[in-house]
């Protein structure tokens, strides 16, 4: 089973910028999936952005595209989220998840493996 650990959250102004880590052994091969879910207090974990194997497919949200960017690491065994304009409405817990399986759909309910958050804060 992956062990992914998230760090990078914290309080921003709306309109500022932060970038997301995650760490994963497995992500030193870019043949596994990466998804970003975020959730907020009360309200059902959505999904964020994922990428498939080799990011052949991405997905991302409409709430956040143009917005946030999906990135690799393999050095580094690292994925990134990379956030920019963060809006309010930003605000939540996000965590990173893998899979076995090359391309899930970006659904909590499709990855198996999932880091333990971190809180990203959008306010002024």
């Amino acid at each position: 089973q992956a062990r992914l650990v998230e760090s990078g959250g914290g309080l921003v102004q709306p309109g500022g910028s932060l970038r997301l880590s995650c760490v994963a052994p497995d992500f030193s091969s870019d043949t596994v999936p990466i998804g970003w879910f975020r959730q907020v207090a009360g309200k059902k974990r959505e999904g964020v952005v994922c990428a498939g194997e080799r990011n052949i497919m991405t997905y991302y949200a409409d709430s956040v595209m143009g917005r946030f960017t999906i990135s690799r690491d393999r050095h580094n065994n690292a994925a990134y989220l990379y956030m920019n304009s963060l809006k309010p409405e930003d605000t939540g817990v996000y965590y990173c998840a893998t899979d076995p399986r090359p391309t899930p759909a970006c659904a909590p309910g499709e990855f198996q493996d999932w880091g333990q958050g971190t809180q990203v804060t959008v306010s002024s």
